[in-house]
């Protein structure tokens, strides 16, 4: 079978793969750290815009509506990222099962940052009127395109390099990245909202952390340079066994994962996007706190899941993949309607918040992302690897993620600013999510990948 030519090649390609077992442990920490710092930068990107999304775009993008109906087409901008991100993981999926893991990351990185930084010099409504939003939907899908195809490079990069019985402590480390971003991109807006006047941060300074994505992208390209490939492709690219069309092989040969890991991702996708994005929106919308007083809350809980989620995954090493994971789906769903009561508490103490979001997301959602990367890695042999695991896991980002936010307002305004739909849509996460992973094998105990 013919091999399909390198790209981006660098000095660390063309050094033999070293293999866990070899004992090079600084080469699987650094490859781990890498694609921890490479996901930080692609999920401060991606949340700044759902961030964004909920605190400006509907006065910059759709100022012509009521706040909350602006706020809904705002988050129906942010859906269209997640449409491309399935698209996205077919498309790099196949590249990375064909050329190599790394090459991929590479340009996921520069479509993320490129994208994001064009969204830092958009005209707003007042100045072309409809081709605002038009253009901001654009570079949102192209934002769509890097997440979908970085996640699957980057999560394999770290679990193929890893040793036996430690795939879930390394594989938590790019999904620690989401928190990280998530932190920078919510850091960056309090630092606009904390220091700038309102009519400044609408006039320009919402601006200045969208174009701060350039920087992040040339740090982000620098560190991946030193990395070496993936021993398990290396082997398959050696052997030349790479799979002509790795995408179909996967849904013909293994259509249960690919359904039951998109299963597990309903959860903890759906509900991180209404924990993180929609809490701002009910805060600020129906509560009438100020942004001020909200985003706190989310800063302590991106801070605090940068200790969690590999803590979680280190626990999934010990127990069991399955185990974890079931613990955070179910927390998720106990914690549905206690979430939004202690949301509303927090109109006589902000510190009610903190507890309620950081409980939630640390103690449910943290123990489902944590050890995600390892179970679906391991769910899939590693010729059709990145495929497989990319599709499964951005299958569900459009139903889950991808609908939460905009589902989630609707439900508001349908009950008259009640929460209880919202919190029924949640438990309706975990159910799915729960009966997949019982019917999905357990894989923490493999040898190799």
């Amino acid at each position: 079978m013919a091999q399909a030519p390198a790209i981006l090649q660098t000095e660390a390609d063309r050094k033999p793969a070293v293999t866990p077992q070899a004992g090079k442990k600084p080469e699987y920490v650094k490859v781990a750290f890498a694609s921890l710092i490479g996901t930080s930068i692609e999920w401060y990107d991606f949340f700044l815009y759902g961030t964004a999304a909920a605190l400006f775009f509907p006065r910059l993008f759709f100022p012509k509506f009521d706040p909350l109906v602006g706020t809904l087409l705002a988050f129906g901008t942010y859906t269209v990222g997640f449409v491309a991100r399935p698209i996205a993981g077919v498309v790099f999926g196949h590249f990375g099962d064909r050329i190599g893991r790394k090459q991929m990351l590479y340009i996921t990185l520069l479509f993320m940052g490129i994208s994001s930084t064009i969204i830092g010099l958009l005209p707003t409504y007042a100045r072309v009127g409809i081709w605002a939003p038009i253009l901001l939907v654009l570079m949102r899908i192209c934002q769509g395109i890097g997440l979908g195809g970085e996640w699957g490079g980057a999560v394999l990069m770290a679990v193929e390099h890893a040793p036996a019985g430690r795939r879930g402590f390394f594989g938590s480390w790019p999904q620690t990245g989401a928190m990280i971003g998530g932190l920078l991109g919510v850091l960056a807006v309090w630092l606009l909202t904390t220091n700038m006047t309102d009519a400044a941060i609408f006039a320009w300074g919402w601006r200045l952390p969208f174009l701060f994505s350039i920087v992040l992208v040339v740090i982000g390209i620098w560190i991946r340079m030193a990395i070496a490939e993936s021993p398990a492709f290396q082997k398959i690219k050696d052997q030349k066994a790479e799979e002509k069309i790795p995408v179909l092989v996967a849904i013909k040969e293994h259509p249960k994962n690919l359904l039951l890991a998109a299963g597990m991702r309903f959860a903890e996708n759906g509900l991180f996007y209404i924990i993180t994005v929609f809490s701002l929106t009910y805060a600020v919308t129906v509560l009438k706190l100020s942004r001020k007083a909200v985003l706190p809350a989310l800063t302590i809980n991106y801070a605090v899941g940068f200790v969690m989620m590999p803590f979680w995954g280190w626990l999934s090493d010990k127990i069991g993949r399955r185990a974890v994971y079931l613990w955070g789906a179910c927390f998720c769903g106990i914690w549905a309607f206690p979430f939004f009561k202690l949301l509303d508490w927090a109109v006589g103490n902000i510190y009610w918040s903190w507890v309620s979001i950081v409980l939630i997301g640390q103690l449910g959602h943290a123990a489902m992302y944590g050890p995600q990367a390892s179970f679906f890695a391991e769910l899939f042999p590693a010729k059709v690897r990145y495929s497989g695991a990319s599709l499964g896991y951005q299958i569900a980002s459009i139903f889950a993620g991808g609908m939460a936010l905009p589902v989630s307002t609707a439900l508001l305004a349908w009950a008259h600013n009640k929460s209880w739909p919202v919190s029924l849509y949640m438990i309706s996460f975990v159910i799915i999510t729960a009966l997949s992973v019982i019917l999905a094998e357990e894989t923490y105990k493999k040898t190799e990948v």
